[in-house]
């Protein structure tokens, strides 16, 4: 069951998949304001660390721009049936990007 707070506030989303620009290998360390907790660096040849990553900056970036300098639209593909993310989140961006939401649908 998900969080009244997380069924209630806005999920920023990209102009497009293709603006999606971040890393796609190496070691990502996330800004504050998208991961307060202890610094991590994150391992994207580490699948739980994609996730991990990545169900992070799609629940707190505040910018679009937030998403394009972090995410990849490749590894996003490639990872978005295993995210763990709030539902208001997978269908906002699921109803964007329906082609995401094809991917979740066949995987199932």
């Amino acid at each position: 069951m998900s969080s009244r707070y997380a069924q209630l506030r806005p999920y920023t989303l990209p102009g497009s998949l293709g603006e999606l620009s971040g890393p796609a290998d190496g070691f990502v360390v996330l800004p504050r304001h998208l991961d307060w907790g202890p610094p991590y660096e994150y391992d994207l040849t580490d699948d739980a660390d994609v996730a991990l990553m990545y169900e992070r900056v799609i629940r707190e970036a505040q910018t679009p721009e937030d998403l394009n300098a972090h995410l990849d639209a490749e590894v996003l593909r490639s990872h978005w049936q295993a995210l763990f993310l709030p539902r208001p989140a997978r269908a906002a961006w699921e109803s964007r990007f329906p082609e995401l939401a094809s991917a979740s649908a066949a995987a199932a």
